[in-house]
């Protein structure tokens, strides 16, 4: 076996070995831990139960304070758990803020659903662990597959020419694309294997692989859309669908978004004659399950028994109604266009014996490899999209990320393919805003389109060296925070009349967004610089925490974490930090010195009068 390919299967193993330890809730991780860790949410109020498309317990349900939920992304595997209660596998199908949704995989509601103290947490994503096991285990199998493999994984330098054009006129549907968009889209249409489309923040990247994806279907082609969250998934289906394009969303079907709900297999179905079908078959299995639910917790031999049939019944008829919809679910892949889903949800479609010429992967900067060779093997041509200079995928154990796991596919492809097109040119933020990032991380070739272009002060550095704002430990003991810099954000909003609306706190520490949204104003968005990735605001205040007398910095020596926290302004942009602390080190050194040059540089005793 390929030495890669066993690393990897490596680190799958290290990965469910954190996840097991780390969900955990037993007598020495207590639920408070859980929680104080951002990994469980209680209690919950359950809002709403329905049984879903595939006939799975859904909930939605409400939190009475803000959650700390940095890790309950979309698609994360859950429990939903209640003390002295076997707790139920499910998965979390969306939180927006204090309310949200998750399935269970299981045949009914628990009875204790709605009793008090119900709750969510992380569970171990064995699902997804055993599907990227098992394509790895099969790579050596694919002879065109292990070929690509062996190429990202070569011990051949990076080709040192230029990927050549053929001189192709195209008909651009979008006449306002920049000459990077048209290049990267002509290549996309000239592709035989692998382009990659290297989009820095503000750049147009969703524009321009819509521009190549309907260049493509007006040839003819099918195409696959994939990326690692529903979100960057919504994101482009949402535009293809503007354009008209015939699209199946497959996957995470709970976002109730009209626009792509009518997209999905649920949605398609919606008023069919075979719905009609499944519908009357629905309001039987209800019938049996209600019958069923008669008999409570404690019942007799016959009770059980009788309770145990109609159960099975309604199991015969959910098993009936999944043929149904799989059977109209193959007529819907083969009309589509273009099919889109997380990788996931895209092999769990079984979508594998339809022929699609090429499949894109979004945000492939935030896609770790074994995912990747989930959705190799549906097409023949790939398109890799999104920054590498951007957060890497996120990786729980510490090993697995030393071991390299957490480089994304994008990262490990930039650095044997030829076919690299940088978007070059950004649209979001003002040339002060933009120029650092331009500088250190894209070779200055981040160019700021022309209205964009002016001279005023749009970045500043509020400086606490001297101050004794000094980091601290949150009374979990877990995240740093510091109070001080949320004095300055408070003090901000006097002095420069800030519309909370049009403005955004971020912080690389969940403990300091924790405290923020105690203290700043509830109607502003207040966040950790990871969940902010591809957001953008008017305004951005930056709070880097660290303020000690060691000089250490922590995860701010992740330069790309910085790189998100400074692109996402528009217009104004502040970082508060200490510069004793931060100075020693080079990246910020230079960063400090930029601000010097092209913003201004403050101290913590402006503020103090």
């Amino acid at each position: 076996m390929h030495p890669h390919i066993q690393l990897l299967l490596q680190c799958i193993a290290l990965e469910e070995k954190e996840q097991a330890q780390r969900y955990k809730l037993d007598q020495t991780h207590t639920l408070k831990q859980l929680k104080a860790e951002g990994l469980a949410l209680h209690p919950i109020i359950v809002t709403r139960k329905n049984f879903g498309y595939a006939e799975y317990p859904e909930i939605s349900f409400k939190l009475s304070f803000p959650p700390e939920a940095n890790m309950f992304r979309d698609g994360a595997a859950i429990e939903c758990f209640i003390v002295g209660e076997e707790p139920v596998k499910g998965v979390l199908m969306s939180l927006d803020g204090k309310s949200g949704e998750f399935r269970l995989f299981a045949p009914d509601f628990p009875d204790w659903i709605e009793d008090d103290g119900v709750g969510i947490k992380l569970a171990p994503d064995t699902r997804t662990t055993s599907i990227m096991k098992k394509v790895l285990n099969e790579l050596e199998n694919n002879k065109p597959l292990y070929q690509l493999f062996e190429t990202l994984h070569g011990d051949a330098a990076k080709a040192a020419i230029s990927p050549s054009l053929k001189n192709v006129s195209l008909n651009f549907r979008n006449q306002r694309l920049n000459e990077s968009q048209q290049q990267a889209v002509t290549a996309i249409t000239q592709n035989e294997n692998i382009t990659i489309v290297h989009g820095p923040p503000g750049t147009g990247k969703t524009t321009t692989l819509i521009e190549a994806i309907l260049q493509l279907i007006q040839r003819g082609e099918k195409i696959v859309v994939s990326a690692p969250s529903n979100t960057a998934v919504d994101n482009i289906a949402k535009g293809l669908i503007r354009q008209g394009v015939s699209l199946l969303r497959v996957g995470n079907t709970s976002k109730v978004d009209e626009t792509i709900f009518s997209h999905t297999p649920e949605g398609k179905l919606a008023n069919s004659k075979q719905q009609k079908e499944i519908k009357q078959l629905k309001i039987r299995a209800e019938e049996f399950r209600k019958m069923a639910l008669k008999y409570k917790r404690s019942f007799g031999k016959a009770e059980r028994e009788q309770r145990n049939l109609l159960f099975k019944e309604v199991k015969n008829i959910r098993t009936e109604i999944k043929k149904l919809q799989a059977y109209n679910e193959e007529k819907l892949f083969e009309e589509a266009g273009v099919i889109a889903g997380t990788p996931i949800g895209l092999y769990d479609a079984g979508i594998d014996h339809l022929r699609f010429s090429t499949l894109f992967i979004d945000e492939a900067g935030q896609c770790i490899e074994p995912l990747a060779w989930c959705i190799f093997p549906l097409a023949q041509k790939i398109v890799l999209a999104g920054d590498h200079w951007q957060l890497p995928p996120t990786v729980l154990s510490h090993e697995a990320a030393r071991l390299g796991f957490n480089r994304s596919i994008l990262e490990t492809a930039i650095e044997t393919i030829p076919n690299v097109f940088l978007l070059n040119t950004q649209y979001r933020m003002r040339v002060a805003i933009a120029g650092f990032s331009s500088n250190y991380f894209y070779n200055s070739l981040l160019l700021t389109a022309e209205h964009l272009q002016n001279t005023g002060v749009h970045i500043s550095f509020i400086d606490t060296a001297g101050s004794g704002y000094h980091e601290m430990h949150g009374p979990d003991g877990t995240s740093l925070q510091n109070e001080g810099e949320l004095r300055i954000v408070q003090k901000l909003f006097e002095t420069e009349s800030l519309d909370p609306l049009k403005t955004a706190f971020i912080s690389p520490y969940a403990g300091q967004v924790a405290v923020a949204r105690e203290v700043l104003p509830k109607q502003m968005r207040i966040s950790t610089i990871d969940s902010f990735q591809g957001q953008e605001k008017e305004v951005i205040i930056v709070s880097l925490v660290r303020s000690n007398d060691d000089g250490d910095i922590g995860f701010l020596k992740d330069y790309r974490r910085m790189n998100v926290a400074i692109t996402r302004a528009k217009e104004q942009l502040f970082v508060i930090g200490d510069s004793a602390t931060i100075g020693a080190d080079p990246f910020y050194n230079t960063f400090l010195t930029y601000i010097e040059q092209h913003g201004t540089y403050r101290t913590v005793w402006e503020f103090e009068m």
